[in-house]
């Protein structure tokens, strides 16, 4: 794994969202109880910042703050409309108290999801 730090575990309020920019890359860090997930950070209906959005623990999704698309944190695909495209997620691992996220790896199909620290 290609995993780059982008924050310590105890900057994630649990049910909270930090964004971080990697490069050209803004991406959602969203810390649901021991689990932490990173999420491409741009709605993929309407070109918005999702790190602004409602976090639903239960669900495990993020909702777009402008038109209230849910994405699954775990695989990016969209939940709910209007969006209909799913956005990346990317790798997760917790070392030592800090937080790495490959973005390598970032696929939006499932394939990346957080994980437990």
């Amino acid at each position: 794994m290609s995993a780059v730090r982008v924050a310590a575990l105890d900057d994630l309020t649990p049910g909270g969202v930090l964004r971080v920019v990697l490069g050209d890359r803004a991406v959602a860090l969203v810390r649901i109880g021991d689990d932490v997930y990173a999420i491409g950070d741009r709605c993929s209906h309407a070109d918005v910042s999702l790190s602004g959005g409602d976090v639903d623990e239960d669900e495990c999704t993020i909702e777009c703050p402008k038109h209230g698309s849910a994405f699954d944190l775990r695989t990016g695909q969209p939940e709910s409309l209007p969006a209909i495209r799913p956005v990346p997620t990317y790798a997760v691992e917790e070392r030592d108290g800090d937080v790495y996220v490959d973005m390598i790896d970032g696929t939006g199909d499932g394939t990346a999801e957080g994980v437990a620290s």
